[in-house]
């Protein structure tokens, strides 16, 4: 069982359950997990950003994060409440064997992809029980055995899939053993000049076979998630490492500085210049 321990933020780490309570009026961290995350929040309250958009998770709500993305997480006492929280992280060999045993006939076909990054998920039963049944790991020196922590992820994914159709193409998005997958190959070279014949190449994959497992895991085409990225990635290295635009744009896979500002423009509504 791998426990953690951290008197800062008092956070406790149960194989993949992580359970967070601090006095402190606030913490701020970026968050880039390579596996998705489900939160909720006992007290306090947690504000995510995502560049321009930012999503405030309350006391009693709940919010889903998809993997492999890079945000800003800030996680705030509320008055005389302080920040209390649990999430659950689902690695990909706990989603490997649920979707084995599941029934495919039952699983719904051709559900839209939505490329969100942060869900909030409406009140439940569902949810409530499974947060609520946590709880008490708090306030005891008890701690969960590994089969009641199994169980509980098992628990948040049902939950997840009864609380909307959308989370099945997001949460069983891995590709075949034999292939590489595909986000994390992206998302180590966006900044490549590969034409869309070379990434499924080097993913193990013909032409036709990448376009169909990339449409299972975005609405977007291939060539505008890679520019969606690229810009995202320009973003971060202006506002957080102060860096200039003449050598950002070439850094994310840009060939002209022109075509990246216009670019920019567009998705920020402001010129990169404009960033700090």
């Amino acid at each position: 069982m791998d426990v953690q321990q951290e008197n800062k933020y008092d956070t406790l780490s149960y194989s993949g359950i992580f359970l967070s309570c601090f006095s402190d009026y606030g913490t701020h961290c970026v968050h880039a997990k390579p596996e998705h995350v489900l939160v909720y929040i006992y007290s306090g309250e947690q504000v995510i950003v995502d560049r321009n958009k930012k999503t405030i998770i309350k006391a009693g709500e709940c919010a889903f994060i998809r993997r492999d993305n890079r945000l800003q997480m800030f996680k705030n006492s509320k008055g005389n409440q302080a920040y209390k929280g649990i999430s659950l992280t689902f690695q990909r060999h706990v989603l490997r064997e649920f979707f084995s045993k599941m029934n495919k006939s039952e699983v719904p076909k051709e559900v839209p992809i939505s490329d969100k990054k942060v869900f909030k998920l409406k009140p439940s039963p569902a949810i409530e029980s499974l947060f609520q049944s946590l709880n008490p790991y708090f306030d005891s020196n008890i701690k969960p055995t590994e089969s009641v922590t199994h169980l509980k992820l098992l628990e948040g994914i049902y939950a997840l899939l009864n609380s909307s159709e959308q989370f099945y193409p997001i949460l069983f998005d891995f590709a075949e053993p034999w292939k590489i997958d595909l986000l994390e190959f992206l998302n180590e070279n966006y900044m490549q000049e590969l034409s869309m014949e070379q990434i499924a190449s080097f993913t193990g994959r013909s032409l036709a076979t990448f376009k169909r497992d990339f449409n299972k895991i975005s609405s977007l085409t291939p060539q505008k998630w890679l520019i969606n990225k690229r810009l995202e990635m320009a973003y971060i290295k202006l506002k957080e490492e102060n860096k200039k635009v003449q050598e950002v744009y070439s850094e994310v896979g840009f060939k002209n500085l022109s075509h990246f500002s216009t670019a920019f423009k567009k998705q920020y509504g402001v010129s990169p210049t404009e960033i700090k």
